[in-house]
């Protein structure tokens, strides 16, 4: 899913695992499938193709112009099957649940209207590193990036330099 910053500038692409609530934060220069699609690749190059598979067996997505490029999302370079990618009905964000509550998380730090045009790759991470790091009571009091430590592969951790905020460092 994507979050806008101010119309016309850049945005930032997420990817939540449902079972840990994980959330992957990926800065875009602009909200296209062009620059989607440029995740995508460095996702199939950071991870591998087996890994990638693995992760991302399943893509769930509103119905932005963003994602148009569904054949393009569902193969790898080299044009092998890589994931299937499903659309959110209309109007039923509820549908994806898990990415609109951390999208809230997101927005105590950037509130709506924001321009994310001077967001540095390096603020994002931070900024995922510390979203994921807040423990909650729908977890049963663990944070997201503890439950994907047991669930999700570790390659994904290390690729995208995943790490745990301590509790009070966490803001």
């Amino acid at each position: 899913d994507c979050v806008e910053g101010r119309k016309g500038g850049s945005a930032l692409l997420t990817m939540t695992f449902r079972r840990c609530n994980l959330m992957l934060i990926f800065l875009l220069e602009r909200q296209n499938q062009e620059c989607v699609l440029e995740i995508f690749v460095l996702l199939e190059t950071v991870l591998g193709k087996e890994a990638f598979k693995r992760l991302f067996p399943v893509i769930l997505t509103d119905g932005g112009a963003e994602f148009s490029a569904r054949n393009a999302m569902e193969q790898f370079c080299n044009g092998a099957p890589s994931t299937t990618v499903y659309y959110c009905d209309p109007y039923s964000f509820w549908q994806k649940g898990a990415c609109e509550k951390n999208h809230e998380y997101i927005r105590y730090v950037l509130p709506k209207g924001s321009s994310f045009d001077e967001l540095t790759g390096r603020q994002v991470n931070k900024l995922m590193n510390h979203i994921n790091s807040e423990k909650r009571d729908s977890l049963n009091g663990h944070s997201p990036y503890e439950l994907s430590l047991l669930l999700l592969d570790k390659k994904l951790h290390d690729a995208l330099q995943l790490e745990f905020i301590a509790p009070d460092e966490v803001r």
